[in-house]
């Protein structure tokens, strides 16, 4: 087929300006076209036709979910400066591309308005410790104030997150130290409950330890005591009356007490009688001594029974 030379220009054009009519749409993406300036159409992802010198692209808009972080600087209850970040999560709805392409002059602009505004009104009312329990209640405040008004506009909130608290660096310090000191508050607790069981412990195996030496003593005493009783009871029928025993008991734990101290390097010095008239004078000073003391003891009973008769009498 032959084709006039005239024409061959005229086919070049027209394919040039076929060619510019022709353009695509990735996925997620919606494009929006306008003829002569006014809104035409909402085209889809794949490739589209727009009639060359009359209608044009407008723009594209995107159809996945988006983030937007806002960094908002407020005040606590209680007298704090605090800094929240937010994490705003979001989409365009299919059925509202055209409101959410033309109403909105800048989307990111008015939602960090919304997020300033509930995080201003909220947090305000809490004090430092809340903001750290309650944030998904601010969270939740937040979506809720942005999905009532972004969704006329054609944008959906998916979510919204209190990502990071962060107070003064010098309320940071005073909360840690304010936390160590209550950890070694809780440790000195345990210490000294420890120690305290420790204590009674010790206070209760050294009652016992004395208990068993006293009843070891009482036990030794009376060994003795029954010792003493047969050595008299043995000497009195060899025809040596009880104050010659007597006697002779005491000397021969005298000279074994002298020994025991000479065999014992260790020692202190103790002075002592050692003739054998001591054994004699010390059972004499014991005797005399035991005596006064019974006398004493009768003369006491006497005048406590002589009291108690008054009393009665009166």
């Amino acid at each position: 087929m032959n084709i006039p030379p005239i024409l061959i220009p005229l086919i070049f054009l027209a394919i040039v300006i076929i060619s510019t009519g022709l353009f695509t749409i990735k996925q997620q993406t919606a494009g929006i076209v306008e003829r002569l300036g006014k809104f035409h159409s909402i085209r889809n992802p794949g490739l589209q036709f727009k009639i060359p010198m009359v209608d044009r692209l407008a723009g594209k808009i995107n159809l996945k979910i988006q983030q937007l972080d806002v960094v908002v600087e407020t005040k606590t209850f209680d007298d704090v400066f605090v800094r929240l970040k937010v994490s705003v999560q979001f989409k365009v709805l299919r059925e509202k591309i055209y409101e959410a392409f033309y109403q909105l002059q800048n989307p990111h602009d008015q939602i960090t308005s919304y997020v300033f505004d509930v995080v201003r009104a909220e947090v305000p009312k809490m004090k430092l410790d809340d903001v750290f329990v309650k944030k998904d209640d601010i969270a939740n405040a937040i979506r809720n104030e942005l999905q009532e008004a972004m969704n006329s506009y054609g944008y959906n909130i998916v979510r919204a997150l209190v990502t990071d608290i962060d107070p003064d660096h010098q309320v940071k310090e005073a909360m840690n130290r304010i936390n160590a000191a209550e950890r070694e508050k809780i440790a000195a607790e345990y210490e000294g409950e420890a120690e305290r069981i420790r204590i009674v412990a010790k206070a209760k195996a050294e009652a016992e330890s004395k208990r068993l030496q006293g009843q070891g003593i009482a036990d030794q005493r009376r060994e003795i005591a029954k010792g003493l009783e047969e050595s008299v009871e043995v000497l009195n029928n060899v025809g040596i009356n009880s104050q010659e025993a007597s006697a002779l008991i005491v000397v021969t734990q005298h000279y074994d007490t002298l020994q025991s101290m000479g065999e014992n390097a260790n020692s202190n010095l103790i002075l002592m009688p050692n003739s054998p008239n001591a054994g004699a004078d010390m059972l004499s000073d014991m005797t005399t001594s035991f005596i006064a003391s019974s006398q004493i003891g009768e003369a006491m009973k006497e005048k406590n029974k002589e009291l108690e008769r008054q009393k009665r009498l009166k």
